[in-house]
């Protein structure tokens, strides 16, 4: 399975695209949201791992464009955000997030999130 994972945080990147690897997850980075779109429309990933602050375009739009475009919009995208604030998971599902989770991600937990939303998928 591929996995998209936008992040502009090095030590973010560092520890969970290691951890998704050794889960079995093939992992593509994307350091700003405007790459993330073009990235996620270039390559096609199973799922999207999208941070909701981020440089040049921020999650919440790079998901809105994502959504928009019909090449990408059946991509699942679960968003992920350090400073959670009241409203943020509402606003993240609006703009068309299929779930969301909190930084630092406990693997079990966002294993479970990508299992529900890619049937099918084992990870180890």
């Amino acid at each position: 399975m591929k996995i998209l994972y936008v992040e502009d945080n090095d030590d973010n990147i560092y520890m969970l695209e290691r951890r998704l690897k050794r889960s079995g997850f093939t992992v593509m980075i994307a350091r700003d949201g405007a790459q993330g779109v073009a990235m996620a429309a270039a390559e096609l990933p199973d799922l999207i791992l999208m941070d909701l602050g981020l440089p040049v375009l921020d999650g919440w739009e790079a998901t809105r464009q994502i959504k928009a475009a019909p090449q990408t919009k059946h991509i699942p995208v679960i968003a992920l955000t350090a400073n959670a604030m009241t409203g943020d998971r509402e606003k993240a599902m609006a703009a068309g997030c299929d779930d969301f989770d909190t930084k630092p991600v406990e693997l079990p937990r966002l294993l479970g999130k990508i299992q529900a939303l890619v049937p099918g998928v084992k990870a180890s």
